[in-house]
């Protein structure tokens, strides 16, 4: 049966998870897009049910055809309205999935030795966390942790994260808990900021390190410099007097990775 009004109950409850209150009250969550579906059953993540156009490009019809696990009435034909009601883009996908919000323990993670993470403190831009995750992801981060700030799976992050959200190993945790857990991991803290003389490829990044990084506009807190065993900054030469955190990410995660390949 398709399903045609916006108003129909179950899409409204649908909907309604593009709202961190509700998703965090249920313990559910959106995934639009296909690539972003397939990162998600590729990483193992519960998804209850799923909603798809009419008309599928042959990308979209792979996933619908791999959500077929799901029960028969799990999986709905629906219409363009109501792909824009569920949707939190411009110009809609084809399929949403409504997911179980995974709860990965940061307390059993076994970093890699010389591990290389990223730590995310009190991002503010669902975009910037996305993009962020993108560049660990393309850099080969080994993990990252989102200290509190925007929701981990808001349709925001998953959009600009490409869904590599799901398959990056990331863990969203209180900051008392994540600076026990490296301490305990014996984790060097690098810390960026605009308040140092050390440009960043100076800085020695082999070994276990975790990169820190804060909101664009406020930087990191007092506690997190104050423990980092360096603080790194990138030159600017021109007016602006910041970058994008996500670019920032990039930058020193792929210093450090030719520092290792350096000395391999």
């Amino acid at each position: 049966m398709r399903l045609s009004s916006p108003a129909n109950p179950r899409i409204k409850a649908a909907a309604a998870l593009k709202e961190r209150k509700e998703r965090e009250r249920t313990g559910l969550f959106l995934i639009e897009g296909s690539r972003e579906i397939a990162r998600a059953l590729a990483a193992g993540i519960e998804v209850v049910e799923a909603y798809c156009g009419e008309h599928l490009n042959p990308e979209e019809a792979r996933t619908v055809a791999a959500l077929g696990g799901l029960e028969r009435h799990a999986v709905k034909e629906v219409s363009e309205p109501v792909l824009k009601k569920l949707s939190a883009r411009e110009n809609p996908a084809g399929v949403v999935a409504v997911a179980r919000v995974p709860s990965p323990s940061l307390a059993r993670f076994n970093p890699p030795q010389e591990a290389l993470l990223l730590v995310a403190v009190g991002l503010e831009k669902p975009g910037n966390l996305g993009a962020l995750l993108r560049s660990a992801d393309a850099a080969g981060a080994d993990a990252v942790l989102v200290v509190d700030g925007v929701d981990l799976y808001s349709p925001q992050v998953i959009r600009n994260s490409t869904g590599v959200v799901f398959s990056l190993p990331t863990f969203a945790a209180p900051e008392p808990m994540v600076l026990e857990w490296l301490e305990k991991q014996q984790i060097a803290l690098v810390a960026t900021t605009p308040h140092t003389d050390r440009v960043y490829w100076d800085a020695d990044l082999r070994g276990s390190v975790a990169i820190v990084l804060g909101p664009e506009h406020t930087g990191l807190s007092d506690e997190w410099l104050n423990r980092a065993r360096l603080k790194v900054r990138i030159p600017m030469q021109g007016q602006a007097d910041s970058l994008n955190v996500s670019v920032t990410a990039a930058l020193v995660l792929y210093e450090a990775k030719r520092q290792r390949r350096a000395t391999e």
